[in-house]
């Protein structure tokens, strides 16, 4: 009997965060207020962050989590700091979950155990990896958390982009979500887990297809500075030329060149941003991929940054602006403010962020709770008897108005551009998923 997707309610998303520093009480605080939010519905999915203080409880977290909330799959990974609702616990014990009710949609989970080898450049491969995600003619969004030191995501990311089925125009069907795991410094030291299995290593996903709506966007944290230039002698991930000259030479030129204003913005790093569209005539600060300057070469004149580069592409040296990053953020969620407001959101957010960029705290969950939020009238809060929820209980956990949950990364996921535009690993950004009713 065929059903009538009007008829098949839309998503529920719960997101709690818990600041206990003992796992046990921050997991169950935080499922606690995931069921009751849910109101007796059915948990399919649950995403669960823990920050660093709780890597080493991992198998307590997914067996507890397991057991209150009963998801279908049970998905968790490792960070430095976590988020939920409009607060961020940089730096500090916390456990955040975002439990989702999908009616109509199909989980398909996966490890990277069953990945083929990562060569976006061979059919074979790509159809191999498209059914071991489970990547379908109605895929809304397959999620993918990493461990940075073991598996090479400059090859996975362009390889799930390629693995997405295609529509009947050939655009690719589905977006690739994700984020890097950050709560080691050295290989061995994160954690992530699907249901029952615990790993130290490699990656864990899903993908979600039928009844619903996945939408992204990505702000960027840094500001152009200087002019864009063509790369003309390049190896791997060392520039050896850009416009003809020794890639040093040039950039030494715009650091000079520089105003003290931008010159004082150089404490935070220099970034370079490589053009993601080349056919555009004028780049704006979302056509570039951001990614960091890591070394110079006084002795070739060339430059190494993170990512493989190649002749013929453009670039512009950036520097970290939190002025930028803060408008970047706010337009775009004015842009998603014009659709019907979303079931709840995951927001993955880079460790370079946060109080290291912005001079206030809890900058991005705030701003993407504010946004969605539902704004109560002041003469309603002003009745006697009113309830003021506070947006964060100490030693509990919160909710929030907007069901939002996340982590820092150290590097984030996600597509840049409209529908079937192929995902990128970020740098500085901000990546906020919206789930919403097909």
């Amino acid at each position: 009997m065929d059903v009538d997707a009007n008829s098949v309610p839309g998503p529920a998303v719960a997101a709690a965060l818990s600041a206990q520093p003992e796992t046990a009480l921050a997991v169950r605080a935080a499922s606690e207020d995931c069921l009751a939010q849910l109101s007796g519905r059915p948990c399919d999915l649950a995403f669960v962050f823990f920050s660093s203080h709780h890597t080493e409880q991992a198998e307590a977290i997914s067996r507890d989590v397991r057991a209150m909330l009963r998801p279908v799959n049970c998905m968790g990974v490792s960070a430095e700091s976590v988020l939920g609702g409009a607060i961020e616990l940089e730096r500090a014990p916390g456990v955040s979950i975002l439990a989702l009710s999908l009616p109509g949609v199909r989980l398909s989970a996966f490890t990277s155990d069953s990945f083929p080898p990562l060569d976006a450049n061979e059919k074979e491969h790509v159809a191999v990896l498209a059914g071991g995600v489970g990547a379908s003619e109605d895929s809304a969004a397959t999620f993918v958390f990493a461990d940075p030191f073991s598996i090479p995501v400059l090859q996975l990311v362009p390889a799930l982009n390629k693995a997405r089925r295609m529509d009947a125009q050939g655009k690719p069907i589905g977006r690739v979500i994700g984020g890097l795991a950050s709560a080691a410094r050295a290989p061995g030291g994160n954690a992530l887990f699907l249901d029952g299995k615990i790993a130290r290593f490699g990656a864990v996903g899903v993908t979600l297809s039928g009844n619903l709506s996945v939408d992204t966007i990505v702000s960027q944290g840094c500001r152009a500075v200087g002019q864009p230039m063509l790369i003309t002698k390049a190896r791997n991930n060392l520039i050896l030329q850009l416009g003809g000259k020794p890639a040093r030479e040039v950039m030494r030129e715009v650091v000079n060149d520089m105003d003290p204003g931008d010159r004082g913005a150089l404490s935070g790093g220099l970034f370079l941003g490589r053009v993601i569209n080349e056919y555009k005539a004028r780049f704006g600060r979302d056509d570039f991929l951001i990614r960091a300057v890591v070394g110079e070469d006084p002795t070739s004149g060339s430059i190494a940054v993170a990512d493989f580069v190649r002749p013929g592409q453009t670039v512009q040296f950036h520097v970290r602006d939190a002025d930028t990053a803060t408008q970047d953020l706010s337009l775009l969620l004015d842009g998603q403010r014009l659709h019907e407001r979303p079931a709840g959101g995951l927001l993955i957010t880079c460790n370079g962020r946060g109080t290291r960029l912005f001079q206030e705290k809890n900058h991005d969950a705030a701003a993407v709770c504010r946004a969605f939020g539902q704004v109560t009238a002041g003469e309603q809060k002003a009745k006697p008897g009113s309830i003021i929820t506070p947006s964060f209980l100490p030693g509990g956990a919160t909710g929030g108005i907007f069901p939002l949950a996340g982590f820092f990364a150290s590097g984030e996921i996600a597509p840049v551009g409209g529908v079937g535009a192929d995902s990128f690993l970020h740098g500085n950004s901000a990546c906020l998923t919206l789930f919403r009713s097909k």
